[in-house]
């Protein structure tokens, strides 16, 4: 009785391809589409200004001009969050092309997401779980699009219509939960963006494959591929998947909070991963509600400094600008200088150096003409070898991604099946604040012996990501060994040491003995999040390979 997952998407923009891949390359039940991040949620907003009959993902309407055919043939649910903030729309247009082609899909959509937006913001919406998904499919819908729900829901919706789960089976669902966070970034399960991807024949990593789960009546689920597509699904990349975007031992949803101090990998053969022995508790009482905003506007100039006397061209420009910046100081200036430069060059790109200045601020005015204005005035009375990458702009709006709580009975969580029914989705019986899980003992530390000073990523991987402001670090290893040594080696302090960016902000580390992992959350480090592009890295995907590449000392031992 197993159920076939598959995701063919792991954000607005993804391989377009990949549907046709999972549909035509293996057996799957359900194919999953992943379309909504809190950037693309913003990015709808303003479309749907533009065109109120949009604020859906348009590229998996285009997807579904041969999919549905594909999906029709082979007997596969389509289950997607593509409509983002419109699925009533996407619904009727998918049935405009259902009828177009001839087939006889049933469509159904979830809605009761998107909630007032209040105080200025643009959009406001909460984050479902999957029981309306499951209301859906047990009514026979071929295709069920949704708006906001939470990534893991696209899995533990056709889990609980498949399995017949009850919303109180909390180890069940918390298995699932765990099989839809792997799979909800496609290829980042199956070798994309993996920290250890050098010690794999690069032929292998041109094209990963997408992800399947394998979930199982008892909550487990076996992550794996289509045959003979590229990639690999290993306890690394499924590891490093797992440690993406959380935090703590306690990961929240609305269906149930899942323990990821529980969960087990087992290698069980090649591209074959089992998860088991999840637990779940009651989730918490409230929703998380994302909220975008405009934030103000943003204008930048990147000033490119050649050859000699990087550090006093760089000086120059700043000291010439400043009574610019100071008769209508923005609200918010940053200046950086990234040394790309080379010594001795052998070309002129390779010998020089970025200067990088970023305004904000509420008042266009303040980031526009006289910002400009100043830094093109420089061209010919500034640092030899002046010029910039690009004519600066007027300055553009950005945007602010929050979040906010609200009970979960003032969400109207409402399943609309394909014959137009309504159906209220009834909250969850019972739910349990969350609360800090002690830290779980240490392993007995290595003895000590001789060390030598290496970079971190010669023994651990990383992986990183953004939550609005914040960030995750999450850092396993592969061995006891190492575990033994990196436990006690990685505290909040050396952490801070290596990176010197997160001083003064709240780090938290997370220990994780079963994955071998710690998962460090640093708060603030992102600004207003990754709209507000306020960090040269918005989303903080690199912070993890920065950590790996700073030096430190490691046990021989161990090298």
């Amino acid at each position: 009785m197993v159920l076939r997952v598959g995701n063919a998407s792991g954000f607005y923009g993804d391989r377009f391809d990949a549907v046709r891949e999972m549909l035509t390359g293996g057996e799957l039940d359900v194919l999953t589409g992943d379309y909504l991040a809190e950037l693309t949620m913003l990015i709808l907003g303003r479309d749907q200004l533009k065109d109120p009959s949009g604020g859906y993902a348009k590229t998996f309407l285009r997807q579904m001009e041969e999919g549905l055919g594909f999906a029709h043939e082979r007997g596969v649910r389509i289950v997607t969050n593509a409509g983002g903030l419109n699925p009533a729309g996407l619904a009727d247009a998918l049935r405009a092309l259902a009828a177009k082609l001839g087939l006889p899909t049933r469509i159904a959509h979830v809605e009761g997401d998107r909630l007032p937006a209040e105080g200025g913001a643009l959009t406001a919406h909460a984050y479902l779980g999957g029981a309306g998904i499951a209301a859906c499919l047990g009514a026979g819908a071929d295709v069920v699009v949704t708006g906001r729900v939470t990534d893991a829901a696209l899995v533990t919706g056709p889990a609980q219509w498949h399995f017949g789960w009850g919303p109180e089976e909390y180890d069940r669902l918390a298995g699932a939960v765990v099989a839809g966070h792997v799979l909800e970034c496609g290829t980042q399960a199956t070798g994309g963006n993996y920290a250890f991807f050098r010690e794999l024949d690069p032929a292998v990593l041109r094209r990963p494959g997408f992800p399947v789960a394998e979930l199982h009546e008892d909550g487990s689920a076996v992550v794996t591929k289509h045959p003979g597509t590229g990639g690999l699904v290993d306890l690394g990349t499924v590891t490093a998947q797992l440690l993406y975007e959380t935090a703590g031992a306690r990961y929240p949803g609305p269906d149930t909070t899942a323990r990821l101090d529980t969960v087990r990998l087992v290698a069980e053969g090649p591209d074959r991963v089992r998860i088991e022995g999840v637990r779940g508790e009651a989730p918490p009482p409230g929703l998380k509600v994302g909220v975008s905003r405009l934030g103000g506007f943003r204008n930048e100039v990147v000033f490119v400094l050649t050859g000699l006397d990087i550090e006093e061209k760089a000086a120059l420009v700043r000291a010439q600008l400043a009574d610019a910046l100071a008769a209508a100081p923005p609200a918010d200036v940053r200046w950086e200088l990234a040394r790309t430069d080379h010594s001795d060059a052998a070309t002129e790109e390779t010998a020089s150096a970025l200067l990088r200045l970023v305004v904000r601020d509420p008042d266009p005015e303040r980031t526009g003409r006289a910002l400009t204005g100043a830094a093109i005035e420089l061209a010919l009375a500034s640092y030899p070898g002046f010029h910039v990458t690009a004519p600066p702009g007027r300055g553009a709006p950005y945007g602010v991604c929050e979040s906010a709580y609200v009970p979960a009975a003032d969400v109207p969580h409402t399943a609309v099946l394909p014959d137009g029914t309504r159906l209220p989705v009834p909250v969850p019986p019972s739910n349990r604040a969350l609360e800090p899980v002690p830290e779980p003992e240490l392993p007995e530390p290595l003895p000590a012996g001789p060390v030598r000073r290496v970079p971190l990523g010669r023994i651990a991987g990383a992986r990183s990501g953004d939550k609005g402001g914040d960030a995750n670090i999450g850092v396993w290893v592969r061995t006891e060994a190492e575990w033994r040594w990196l436990a006690h080696a990685l505290t909040v302090d050396r952490l801070r040491e290596l990176l010197p960016e997160t001083a003064g902000l709240d780090v938290v580390r997370h220990v994780l003995p079963n994955l071998r992992a710690l998962n460090f959350t640093v708060a603030g480090i992102l600004g207003e999040g990754v709209a507000s592009q306020a960090r040269f890295d918005p989303q903080a995907k690199a912070l993890g390979e920065w950590l790996r590449s700073r030096h430190l000392d490691v046990p021989e031992d161990l090298l």
